[in-house]
C-alpha cells in the first residue's frame, strides 16, 4: 500500500493527473461548445432552406391562388383573410399570421406535432404567405455523423494531451530525481558532489542551492577539522608537560630542591589546560543556548572602569599601559552587564597577550549616533591584516595562522566574544589600526535613543 501511495504522491504522477484533468475539462467544454455551434449552424441552414422553398412557393403564385395541401406537411398557407391551411397549420400562431399580413418575413421557434421546430414565413404579394416548419429533431438527425467526428477528434486530442503530460513529467522528473540523489549523497557525507546545470530555471535554482550547500558544508567541515587538530595540539602540549614532570617525580629524578619548581610548573600547565577546557565548555554552552541573558539598565562607563581596575595589575606586570577614554556624559545601555564584562575581559586579555612592553592598551566608549553604543579595545601589538580581520572570529583561524610566530591563546576567545555579543543584540568588528595594532569594536543598542 505504501509504494502505491508514494507513486500517487510523486510529482510525475501528479503532473500527469493534472494534465489529464485539464485536458479532460478542455475537451468537455469544447464538446459542449461544438455541439451548440453545430446545432445553431444546422438550424440556420434549415431556416435558409425553408426560406428559399417558401419564397419559391410564393413566387409560383400558389399562396395567392389559395392552393393548399400541395406543399407537404412542413408548410402551411396563410390566406389574405388570415385563414391558415396545410398540415403545419397547428404551428402557425396568430402573431405569425399578423406579421405575414403586414408584409413582414417571420423567423421564430415553434412546435410541430408536439416537437420543437423552427419556423420561417414569407409574405405573399396580396397579403398572407407561405410558412415553412421543420422539426429540430429532424435537423439534429443529420448531425450524428458530424458529432461522431467531433467526438473522435476530441478523444484523440485528450489522448495526445495525456501523452504530452507523461512526456513532460518524465522530462521534469528526471532532473529532480538526479537532484534528490545528489542531496542523498550529500547527506551520506560526500562532498564536492558534481551537479549538472539544469535547463529549467526553477530546477536550476534548486541545483544551485544544493551546490551552495555542498560548498558551505565542505568549508564548515574543513574548518572543524582544522579546529579539532588545533584543539588536539593545544591539549597535548600541557598534557605532555604534566606527564613528563609526573614521571620524573615518580622516578625520583628531580632533586628535592627542585620539587617545588616542578610543582609550580605542573600547576601552571594544569591551569592552562583548565582554561582551555573552560573555553570549550563556554563555547558549547553558547551554541547550545544553555545560558540566560539578564537585561539591565546601566552606564557602560562603570563597566569599562571596572575592567581597567581589574586588569591594571596584570598590565603593569607586563609593562603595558592600560587606560580608558570615556565621555563625560553617561553611556546608557540595556543588556546583561556580566556578559558585557566577560566580552571586555576577553578582549583585554587578548590585547595583553600581544602588546609589546612599553606600549599601551586603550578602552574607548561613546555614542556615535542615537540608539547606538560603541565600546572598543585598541592595542599596539603586531596588528591584523585585512585578511586577518575577515576571519578573526572564526574558531582557531588566527591561532592556526600565527601559532609559533606570535603569542596566541586557545583560538576560541574571539569566537566566544562574537557569539556573546550576538546574543546581547549587538555586533563586533576587528579592524587594523593605522601605525600598527588592532582594534576590536563592540556595538550595542543604547537604552536611550535621544
Amino acid at each position: 500500500m505504501a509504494p502505491r501511495r508514494r507513486l500517487l504522491g510523486s510529482l510525475s504522477a501528479r503532473f500527469v493527473l493534472v494534465t489529464f484533468a485539464v485536458a479532460l475539462i478542455a475537451v468537455l467544454v469544447t464538446a459542449l461548445v461544438a455541439v451548440q455551434v453545430v446545432q445553431t449552424v444546422e438550424q440556420d441552414q434549415a431556416r435558409q432552406q425553408l426560406r428559399a422553398q417558401a419564397a419559391a412557393l410564393v413566387a409560383s403564385g400558389r399562396a395567392a391562388e389559395g392552393r393548399v395541401g400541395v406543399v407537404g406537411d412542413r408548410f402551411a398557407v396563410v390566406s389574405p383573410d388570415g385563414t391558415v391551411t396545410g398540415a403545419a397549420r397547428g404551428s402557425v400562431s396568430p402573431e405569425v399570421v399578423r406579421k405575414l399580413q403586414a408584409g413582414k418575413t417571420v423567423s421564430a421557434n415553434t412546435t410541430l406535432n408536439g416537437k420543437d421546430a423552427v419556423l420561417v414565413g414569407i409574405p405573399g404579394a396580396n397579403g398572407g404567405g407561405i410558412v415553412g416548419v421543420r422539426k429540430v429533431a429532424d435537423i439534429a438527425a443529420g448531425d450524428a455523423q458530424l458529432l461522431r467526428g467531433i467526438a473522435l477528434a476530441l478523444a484523440v486530442g485528450l489522448a495526445a494531451a495525456t501523452a504530452a503530460g507523461v512526456l513532460l513529467a518524465r522530462l521534469l522528473g528526471r532532473p529532480l530525481r538526479r537532484l534528490a540523489e545528489s542531496a542523498r549523497t550529500l547527506a551520506g557525507g560526500w562532498r564536492r558532489v558534481p551537479i549538472e546545470t539544469q535547463p529549467v530555471a526553477e530546477i536550476e535554482d534548486i541545483a544551485q542551492a544544493l551546490r551552495t550547500l555542498d560548498t558551505a558544508l565542505a568549508t564548515s567541515e574543513d574548518r572543524q577539522r582544522e579546529f579539532l587538530l588545533s584543539v588536539s595540539h593545544e591539549i597535548r602540549t600541557p598534557l605532555t608537560a604534566i606527564r613528563g614532570y609526573a614521571e620524573a617525580l615518580a622516578d625520583g629524578v628531580i632533586p628535592p630542591g627542585d620539587v617545588a619548581e616542578a610543582g609550580r610548573t605542573l600547576s601552571a600547565e594544569a591551569e592552562r589546560l583548565r582554561r582551555f577546557l573552560d573555553d570549550l565548555l563556554e563555547l558549547a554552552r553558547l551554541e547550545a543556548d544553555e545560558f540566560t541573558i539578564v537585561p539591565q539598565h546601566f552606564d557602560a562607563r562603570d563597566t569599562v572602569t571596572g575592567v581597567v581596575r581589574a586588569w591594571s595589575g596584570a598590565a603593569g606586570g607586563a609593562d603595558v599601559g592600560l587606560r580608558s577614554e570615556l565621555p563625560d556624559q553617561p553611556i546608557p545601555v540595556l543588556t546583561d552587564e556580566m556578559r558585557l564584562r566577560q566580552v571586555l575581559d576577553g578582549l583585554v586579555e587578548n590585547a595583553l597577550r600581544v602588546a609589546p612592553a612599553g606600549s599601551e592598551i586603550v578602552i574607548t566608549g561613546g555614542r556615535p549616533r542615537p540608539g547606538v553604543v560603541d565600546l572598543a579595545v585598541r592595542d599596539r601589538g603586531p596588528g591584523l591584516t585585512p585578511e586577518d580581520a575577515s576571519v578573526a572570529f572564526d574558531r582557531g583561524a588566527l591561532h592556526a595562522r600565527y601559532r609559533g610566530a606570535r603569542p596566541v591563546g586557545t583560538g576560541l576567545g574571539l569566537s566566544i566574544a562574537q557569539t556573546l555579543v550576538g546574543r546581547l543584540g549587538g555586533g563586533i568588528q576587528a579592524n587594523p589600526v593605522e601605525g600598527g595594532g588592532a582594534e576590536f569594536r563592540v556595538t550595542l543598542p543604547s537604552s536611550d535613543n535621544s
